[in-house]
């Protein structure tokens, strides 16, 4: 069994030619004095410089317990992200969590507890809310463990003699079906809405077409769902396969063909995954899915998106809801503090766990009914009587809200189905699988991984980037892409053997 940090054999030559030797970003000796120089101002900004600054704010909140803890949380997810940010190895998944903690469940939550001013009201006792961030700590130790326990455990590769088969590739023909699959879908998802000029007004607009079109019945969203999942998803998953193609493979570059349909499939993500027409979220899974599809093998591409993350999420992410709404219904935010946006806008992950165990003090936890409620969400409420709403919307609704469309994170989620222990062993496990798929993912794209056509090098990068819809919930809403992802990988994956052979 050969471990990860082993020399391996080297790959036969694929069918498709020769590839390009993968060129370092940098020597490691010159990473080395760099990571150094950069190691203390990172860690003194991520946990000292902004938490201090934060906290010189003028604000009504209270210094008690909550205060504290948040404290706490803020200053070991600052940490954590520092430790992934010099880290020398590019861990997508686990850089991308430990962004989205570090910003939405710590700066931004410990900004709120300063001002005294949350997006969404708190209807329990204060007690909830050192429960809740006691819990999100709790959680991130689990993490840690899980990713701590994978790395203990060497990367073994299979052995093609054995198994019959060797690591996952694109099928070149089906990649082909992929590419038309995206464009039949996407036309028919512009079509149905009226056309191009709709995906550039506001997404007020492209739900009211959505609405329009026929797709929604009743209190089911399933058509609804399915429209808007085939109508980008393959889109992008096609673009990442021939990026990643262009990227690594001489002979694709001149290829006129491969060339013009990735110039045909930038054209179509442009009108169907602009950030005019979708969610931030979704968006921000485009940007980030492109940048690591698109620079496989570069530290300083992978240390940029966190850190740049960090910066546009506290001071552009407020403000990047422009096109949520037509020019009547716009309110742009009047502020005199850069913090204080992340104590009235979006950021209400933490408030709405409190609320949440408020909520299940009054009807107790459901053991699993919430998520497999996310898991069937392709069963219409038609068929199944009383499938479970999404968890933000539960809450909302008990609440007495008028808007639904509320958060509720992924420790809101397993601890709603599970309690703490539930919670905390689930996090283990995810921890575990993110650590070893981004050690999978460095093979992927390295010197002797399987070329061109991997789908992991194009899988993870689009995991990691749809990891912020996870985190921040409800799983509901975030179920249906994945499984039209699902359905388009294994449309075009196949497991060829190392001599370069499809099995029979």
């Amino acid at each position: 069994m050969t471990s990860v940090h082993e020399a391996v054999p080297s790959a036969p030559v694929p069918e498709h030619g020769p590839r390009e030797p993968v060129h370092s970003p940098a020597k490691p000796m010159s990473w080395a004095m760099l990571s150094r120089a950069l190691a203390v101002p990172l860690i003194l900004a991520l946990v000292c410089f902004l938490p201090a600054v934060i906290a010189a704010q003028p604000g009504t909140g209270v210094r008690d317990t909550a205060y504290w803890l948040q404290l706490v949380l803020t200053c070991y997810a600052g940490a954590r992200l520092a430790t992934m940010i010099l880290s020398t190895r590019r861990r997508l998944l686990q850089g991308i969590f430990w962004m989205f903690v570090y910003i939405a469940m710590g700066v931004a939550p410990f900004a709120q507890a300063v001002i005294g001013q949350t997006p969404t009201p708190m209807v329990g006792p204060r007690s909830d809310l050192v429960t809740a961030v006691a819990l999100i700590l709790v959680g991130c130790a689990a993490f840690d463990l899980g990713a701590l326990l994978a790395s203990r455990r060497p990367l073994r590769r299979r052995v093609a003699a054995r198994s019959g088969s060797g690591p996952a590739v694109a099928h070149r023909g089906r990649l082909g079906l992929l590419v038309l699959l995206a464009f039949a879908a996407s036309g028919y998802y512009v079509l149905k809405l009226g056309g191009p000029a709709v995906f550039f007004t506001s997404r007020q607009e492209i739900s009211a077409s959505v609405a329009a079109s026929g797709v929604v019945s009743g209190q089911s969203n399933v058509g609804s769902a399915f429209l808007k999942g085939f109508g980008t998803v393959p889109a992008l998953l096609a673009l990442l396969f021939f990026t990643r193609r262009l990227v690594t493979s001489r002979r694709a570059r001149r290829a006129p063909s491969t060339v013009l349909v990735w110039a045909g499939l930038i054209g179509l993500n442009a009108i169907v995954n602009n950030p005019v027409s979708n969610a931030r979220y979704w968006f921000l899974t485009v940007l980030v899915s492109l940048l690591f599809t698109a620079f496989p093998s570069s530290a300083a591409m992978y240390r940029s998106v966190l850190a740049m993350g960090v910066v546009g999420a506290l001071v552009l992410f407020p403000y990047a809801d422009r096109f949520r709404y037509d020019g009547a219904g716009y309110r742009p935010v009047d502020s005199s503090s850069v913090f204080e946006p992340l104590a009235t806008k979006d950021y209400d992950q933490t408030v709405m766990f409190a609320n949440t165990i408020t909520w299940v003090d009054t009807h107790g936890h459901t053991y699993g009914r919430q998520l497999a409620g996310s898991a069937l969400f392709f069963v219409p409420r038609s068929v199944w009587n009383g499938k479970p709403e999404d968890t933000g919307v539960r809450v909302g609704q008990w609440m007495g809200m008028s808007m639904t469309n509320l958060s509720a994170p992924l420790w809101t989620e397993l601890w709603v189905d599970f309690g703490a222990p539930g919670m905390a062993g689930a996090f283990a496990l995810i921890g575990y699988v993110a650590a070893r798929t981004d050690r999978r993912y460095a093979r992927a794209v390295s010197r002797d991984g399987p070329g061109p056509g991997s789908v992991l090098a194009v899988t993870a990068p689009l995991i990691a980037g749809y990891t912020f819809i996870l985190l921040r919930g409800p799983l509901l809403q975030a179920a249906g892409k994945p499984a039209v992802a699902a359905l388009c990988l294994l449309l075009v994956t196949s497991f060829r053997s190392r001599a370069g052979r499809r099995p029979r």
